[in-house]
Order: structure tokens, then sequence, then C-alpha cells
């Protein structure tokens, strides 16, 4: 394939994606599927559930967010060799700002170390990423293409998210057992929160008093009402939990569970439990809103299996290219 250079003045293309794809022959939510060891991208047409493009040039993404608009996604970037090094010896890392549309990577923008998970604002001009041996969460700002603070957190700084108003982040500390409450508008912690031992994955009720929290060791979902956090609930789910996503009515929780082989779609309300078998080792998942469906990767091989968010079976699974899907994430058409 030809590939070609351009010089732009806001942004710097470093690489070409392997192959092409005209999104605007899409009509259906895509999802866009880190590979983390296969070092690309997958889109996957949701309405069918095919790979319809491979992106690669990205090193072992793990993190990945979209802007609202569909016009950039950013990845970060997890050298798992690191975990064996010194924090102060990760001066390379970077997030990779991607064109979806004409499959360009258009620049590295430097951060403080490798990069496990990222959020982004609704507008689209702030990418939030954690940085778990540095013990910070720093935040890009896209349109400067620059990484403009570094917020210290607890130990261990692991999952984050941004509430649909944007005026707050929240970053589960795995090693910390805590919460933090993040001001968007002055990039400061408001608030720690106390949570469940190793707490990781999370995602807020669809009217967003309660935030959900996997405690990965322990197998537990914290409950925890945001305006009185001292009445968190615990409940037992299953051994090695990770993804975690509510059904688009908000009813219920789709949960994974790694060593069990299983998905766990909890519902708090009543306190049901149904578990749907999986294996092997299910992983990162993602409820595709507007589809009724759940995706859900597997950490052992380049599988996702497809969920139906009402009758939480079994309907669908595809193959991924490369490597192992981590955090997906969704461009509406």
């Amino acid at each position: 394939m030809k590939t070609t250079r351009t010089k732009q003045t806001s942004f710097m293309l470093i690489g070409l994606f392997s192959s092409f794809y005209s999104l605007s022959s899409i009509s259906a939510p895509t999802v866009y599927i880190p590979l983390g060891s296969g070092n690309g991208i997958a889109a996957v047409d949701a309405a069918t559930d095919k790979v319809i493009e491979h992106f690669t040039g990205v090193k072992n993404p793990h993190g990945l967010v979209a802007t609202q608009d569909g016009e950039y996604l950013l990845a970060g970037s997890i050298n798992e060799d690191a975990e064996k090094t010194k924090a102060g010896e990760e001066n390379n890392s970077s997030l990779f700002l991607v064109h979806p549309a004409h499959g360009h990577v258009m620049q590295t923008i430097p951060v403080a170390g490798w990069s496990h998970h990222q959020a982004i604002t609704p507008d689209g001009r702030y990418v939030l990423s954690t940085h778990p041996t540095r013990n910070h969460v720093s935040v890009v700002d896209v349109q400067r293409g620059s990484q403009i603070k570094l917020i210290p957190t607890n130990n261990g700084p692991y999952y984050i998210l941004v509430t649909r108003d944007g005026k707050r982040a929240y970053v589960s500390n795995s090693g910390a057992s805590t919460v933090q409450e993040i001001n968007t508008e002055n990039w400061t912690v408001t608030r720690t929160i106390n949570a469940g031992p190793s707490p990781e994955h999370m995602v807020l009720s669809k009217d967003e008093n309660v935030l959900y929290v996997n405690n990965s060791r322990k197998g537990t979902l914290s409950l925890i009402p945001l305006n009185a956090p001292e009445d968190r609930q615990e409940v037992s789910i299953a051994e090695s939990l990770h993804g975690l996503d509510i059904s688009d009515d908000g009813k219920h929780l789709f949960i994974s569970s790694k060593s069990e082989g299983k998905l766990i779609v909890f519902t708090p309300e009543t306190g049901d439990k149904v578990t749907v078998p999986l294996s092997p080792n299910p992983y990162h998942l993602n409820t595709i809103p507007g589809t009724g469906k759940v995706y859900v990767s597997s950490r052992s091989e380049p599988t996702v299996w497809v969920i139906d968010q009402s009758s939480f079976k079994l309907i669908n699974s595809f193959q991924l290219p490369a490597g192992e899907g981590h955090q997906m994430s969704i461009i509406n058409q």
C-alpha cells in the first residue's frame, strides 16, 4: 500500500493504518476495540457483528475513547513490560490520536507513563488517562495535542469515568480501596470515597446517583450512593471480576468473571443474579446502545461474544484479527 506523508499545523501525521474504510457507508454504530498485544484496533459493525476494518500502527492499546462527533479516537498504550520497571524510567509513553475515517494516526501525545484506561469529557476537549505506576491521572487537551495537567491520586489508579455533564470524574484506586472524585473545572480531587478492596471497573447508574464498582480480588460489587457514600453496600458476585456495564434501561448490570468463566447479570433493585457461561476468561465488556447487545471479549483469545440484553442469552460471537479485546469505544453514525 502506498504511504503518504503530509504536514499539518495542528497535528503531525506519524503513521498510516494498513487499510482504509469509509465510515460514510456505515449506518449502524461502530464499535472500536483495541487489540492489546495485537498492536492495533478493530472496527466492528454492531448491526452485523462483523469486523469491517483492522487498523494497525498503535502499540499495545488498552484504553480507548472517541470524541462525541466521531472525528477522533484516542488510544492509550500499555507496555506490560513496564510493570517490571521503575516509574521514573517510563518516559516514552503516549496517547495515539487516531482518525477513524481516514485510517491515520494523526499524532502521538506524550503522557506521564503507560496508560491503562481513558475517559473523555462530553465536549471531546479533554481526555483523562490513568497511570497506575505513577499514582496520577493525566489530563490531555485534545485541541492543543498536549498533556496539560497531572493529578495526584491514591495508590494504583485503575479505571476512570466522567459524568454526562462533564463536571466530575471518578477514578478507582485499586491499591488503596478508594474512589476519588475530580472537579474537571480545576482538575483537583474534591473527595475520597471508601470502596471495597481492589476497586477496578466502574459504571454510574442512569440517574448518576449511584456508582457501581467491581472489587476484583474480593469478588464483590460496591453500590455507592454518591450523596451518602458512607451507606455503601457490598454484594458478593464471583471471583476475579473484570468488565462492568449497565443495560440500556438501567435495570441490569453485566459483570464478567475471568477465572469462573461466566458473565453475571445482576439486578440491583431485586438482588437477582443470572449466570451466562462464557469461556475462556471473559474480560472487557460494553453494552452497545440502541442494539440490545452486550459485547464481551476474552482475555485468552481474539474472541468477542454477543449477549442479548433482554434474554441474557448468547446470540453470536466473532473473531478479532489479533490480540485480545480491551476498553471498547462506540461511535454512532
